[in-house]
């Protein structure tokens, strides 16, 4: 155990360092998880383990900085929360407070995962070339601690619950000797102080007297559960933001029946001096400004915006498996579960869709149980409507006596999934120990099931649509290519990996004869079941006309008066390429499609000078011209949709350019591999906004 407890007592120390050299206020370490793309956290400086609650596991592909960091391997700040909730909503929902925020990769001989610093809002909004330094030069320290660490034979395992570093807080005395308490004594009103964690570690006579409590009966306590009027959501924000912001902030509130005072925050890396003054007395030098929330709901600040963070996760998931994802990666650590079954109402039985922290013999004993069943809670808990919590197997065992036996856990909590009183399903969070459900944290489960349940159903709505949708494009892209004397091919696919996963890209190889082939590409408008039907009726109409001998020109306008009198309302743009290979001619007519690349042999590429017509669909009576050129040996085409070129931010030239330095530079021996090279290095695969189909042609003879 030598090994991990060294690398992270490093870890933490270059954390520690990084957050005082560079002024931060708050620091974090992220590492990806061995097993799985999630990012989860290993150390925190500067704030309470609470308040990083919704943030200990943080999906690779999430919308968020640490996460953004550590896949695009680049220092992503964020320099007010202005610019927080035009980047980053989900995030800034969550973290609704004044200030600035670093996230950069841990980079070595590979990523480690991220490091986020976060400063108070009153730094400068841009990073200075010195503090892009400093935390690139603790990135660098903190993948050699990571490295040594795993070279040793003993990596640095991430904890289930991160380490909360201590605030460095100098020669500083732990508690107020006598002069310091002489000193608050005499000022008018009262003081008090706050650790980090929101505790009362001081409390002058004045303050005790203001309260209306001993300061025996408040010290180490939370003002807002030892004090009733403070129990409002409103007052616990204010100390949340003081310490995330490190700016001081006040707030009013009604000591009963009829007493106003005013709290004054003022912020440390140590803790929070809290000054306490009757409404309309002298208050103290440049009182701080007031900053009222809207907040009226009983439950915790930090659970408000846990459940909002976690609310806007559910409406940005698509598929059932990626609603399984997010109640795992997120759901589950925020309320400290250790397992999770998600199961779906199909035909009077429970399918289990979804699982964590359980044996693939319990998930087969625990699958298929009737709907209604009385083995586990989760029958009643779906019939009925309501929610059922078990905080130890006692507890269950007196209703339920088999249930406990079979998985082993604690605690449970059987979350319905109802929409207008239909039953979706049933979401289980287990403990592996004995869990206190307290009435808030019951409330936020059950509001959270309502919303999951949305989800389900609109998930489970959206993968019968694209398994519908997937088959049908699947069947009417080509198998196979067929085989032409005199030409090399290789075709590739990629669906976009945003929306259905299906789009109306398209490509196809006609044989003609022995000395002839036509090769068609095409892009419909739209990533749907329509874009893919339409797709597959252009395809059909080309190659019927292109097995007649038809000339491109009629060819295309053939399709373009099939599309035309379909009117589907989908713009479509298509290349139709004749090959003469007894005659060495190629000729060529687009519909508004991009130019194919041409290279000759001697490595020279550019984008064939093709006139295009307009787009099928458009003008029943449209013209389509043909360009003509020759088909020399070691001649390559490639033909590609615009998927592959279109970046946004980025000149469409441009991208074609890089395309065809690319294309030239590629070995040509393998078309395969040549393909597999361009979609790589012009459009790496992480989020593909439109699908992506090519087709490279290349004379042999």
């Amino acid at each position: 155990m030598a090994g991990p407890v060294r690398g992270a007592e490093e870890l933490d120390a270059a954390l520690a360092e990084t957050v005082r050299r560079t002024g931060a206020s708050t620091g974090a370490v992220y590492l990806l998880a061995p097993d799985e793309p999630v990012l989860l956290l290993e150390a925190l400086y500067g704030a309470p383990a609470e308040f990083a609650t919704p943030w200990s596991r943080v999906p690779l592909a999430a919308p968020a900085p640490v996460a953004e960091a550590t896949r695009d391997e680049r220092l992503v700040w964020v320099g007010s929360q202005e610019e927080m909730a035009r980047s980053y909503p989900r995030t800034a929902v969550a973290l609704p407070y004044p200030l600035a925020l670093a996230a950069a990769p841990v980079i070595g001989n590979r990523c480690w995962g991220s490091l986020l610093l976060m400063w108070p809002a009153t730094r400068p909004s841009r990073m200075t070339r010195r503090e892009h330094g400093h935390v690139a030069a603790c990135c660098r320290r903190l993948a050699r601690v990571l490295e040594e660490a795993a070279e040793s034979g003993r990596p640095l395992v991430t904890a289930d619950r991160p380490r909360v570093l201590p605030s460095d807080t100098g020669d500083r005395p732990v508690g107020p000797d006598r002069a310091a308490a002489d000193f608050a004594e005499r000022l008018p009103g009262g003081c008090c102080s706050l650790d980090l964690e929101g505790r009362i570690t001081y409390l002058s006579s004045g303050g005790a007297e203001l309260l209306g409590r001993d300061a025996g009966r408040l010290l180490g306590t939370l003002p807002w559960q030892s004090l009733p009027w403070l129990d409002d959501p409103t007052y616990e924000d204010r100390y949340r933001a003081a310490v995330l912001s490190r700016e001081p902030v006040s707030f009013t509130a009604c000591r009963p029946p009829d007493q106003w005072l005013e709290f004054h925050l003022y912020p440390d890396a140590s803790g929070i001096s809290v000054r306490i003054v009757p409404t309309g007395a002298l208050p103290p030098p440049a009182p701080a400004p007031r900053r009222p929330t809207g907040t009226t709901t009983p439950a915790r600040a930090g659970q408000l915006y846990q459940l909002m963070h976690l609310a806007a996760g559910l409406t940005e998931v698509v598929g059932v498996q990626d609603v399984v994802d997010l109640v795992a990666d997120q759901i589950m650590p925020a309320f400290g579960a250790q397992g999770l079954v998600l199961s779906m109402a199909d035909s009077g039985r429970l399918r289990i869709t979804g699982h964590r922290g359980y044996a693939a013999e319990v998930i087969e004993r625990l699958d298929g149980l009737p709907v209604d069943t009385g083995f586990t809670p989760a029958g009643q808990a779906l019939t009925s409507g309501i929610p059922s919590f078990f905080g130890d197997p006692e507890e269950m065992r007196r209703i339920y006596p088999e249930a406990p036996f079979v998985s082993g856990k604690q605690a449970w909590a059987f979350l319905p999934l109802i929409i207008s009183g239909r039953p979706v399903g049933c979401c289980v969070l287990s403990y592996e120990r004995p869990h206190d459900f307290s009435a808030e944290e019951r409330a936020v489960m059950t509001s959270l099931a309502g919303l999951i349940a949305q989800a389900l159903d609109r998930a489970r709505l959206y993968d019968t649509k694209h398994l519908l949708a997937h088959g049908l494009q699947q069947a009417l892209l080509p198998h196979t290519l067929p085989a032409v004397a005199g030409l090399d091919v290789a075709a590739r696919y990629l669906p976009a990996t945003l929306g259905m996963d299906i789009g109306g890209d398209f490509y196809d190889l006609i044989r003609l004869g022995d000395t002839g082939a036509a090769a068609v590409i095409g892009d419909v408008q739209g990533h749907n079941v329509a874009a893919a039907a339409l797709m597959g009726q252009v395809r059909t109409a080309v190659h019927a006309h292109a097995t007649l001998g038809t000339s491109p020109a009629k060819v295309l306008a053939a399709a373009n008066r099939l599309v035309s009198d379909l009117d589907p309302g989908l713009f479509t743009s298509c290349l139709y390429v004749h090959i003469d290979i007894a005659h060495r001619r190629v000729s060529l007519a687009s519909a508004g499609h991009p130019p194919p690349l041409r290279r000759l042999a001697d490595g020279r590429t550019a984008p064939l000078d093709v006139t295009p017509g307009p787009l099928l669909g458009i003008d029943p009576d449209a013209e389509y011209p043909v360009t003509e050129t020759a088909l020399t040996p070691g001649l390559m085409l490639l033909l590609y949709t615009d998927g592959l070129v279109e970046t946004p931010g980025t000149d469409i030239d441009d991208s074609v350019a890089r395309l065809a330095d690319h294309l030239a530079e590629a070995d040509d021996r393998d078309l395969n591999r040549l393909l597999d090279s361009l979609l790589g290095e012009a459009r790496p695969a992480r989020l593909r906004t439109d699908d992506i189909a090519a087709l490279v042609l290349k004379a042999t003879t």
